[in-house]
C-alpha cells in the first residue's frame, strides 16, 4: 500500500520469514567460519585473533536475535545485522588489499571466497528484510 500505510500481505509475511529464517543461517555461517579460522591459527595473531573470536560470538548472537526478536523489533535486529556483515566484510577486504593491524590477508587463505560470498549475501538479504519489515510494520 501507498501513502505510508502498513502493507500487510500474506506473502509479505511468508517472505520477511523465509528472510529472518536466512539472515539468522548467514549470520551463523559468519560465526562458523570465524571460529574455525581462529582454531585454525588466526587465534595466534595479535588483534586479529581476538577479533575473529568477538565475530564469532556476534554473529550467533546476531542470528539468535534475529529469529526471537517480536515483529516490531525486526528491522532494527535486521539493520544491526546488515551492518555486522558489511562490517565483517569491509575489515576483509581491508586486510586483503592495504592489511588490517599489521595483517595482511590473501585471496588464497582458507575460507576466503566463503567468508566474501557468505558475508556479502548477509548484507544484502538483512537490507531487504528490514526495508520490507518496515513496509509491513509501518515502523
Amino acid at each position: 500500500m501507498s501513502g505510508g500505510t502498513a502493507t500487510r500481505s500474506p506473502r509479505t509475511g511468508v517472505a520477511i520469514a523465509l528472510l529472518r529464517l536466512a539472515g539468522a543461517v548467514l549470520l551463523a555461517a559468519i560465526a562458523v567460519i570465524h571460529f574455525y579460522l581462529w582454531q585454525q591459527g588466526y587465534s595466534g595473531i595479535d588483534v586479529i585473533g581476538p577479533a575473529f573470536l568477538v565475530q564469532t560470538v556476534l554473529g550467533a548472537g546476531g542470528a539468535l536475535l534475529l529469529l526471537a526478536a517480536p515483529p516490531r523489533l525486526v528491522t532494527w535486529a535486521a539493520l544491526l545485522g546488515a551492518a555486522f556483515a558489511a562490517g565483517s566484510l569491509a575489515a576483509l577486504v581491508v586486510s586483503t588489499t592495504v592489511g588490517l593491524f599489521g595483517f595482511v590477508e590473501s585471496t588464497v587463505a582458507t575460507l576466503w571466497w566463503e567468508s566474501f560470498w557468505v558475508e556479502a549475501a548477509a548484507v544484502v538479504v538483512l537490507l531487504v528484510l528490514a526495508v520490507l519489515a518496515r513496509r509491513r510494520t509501518g515502523r
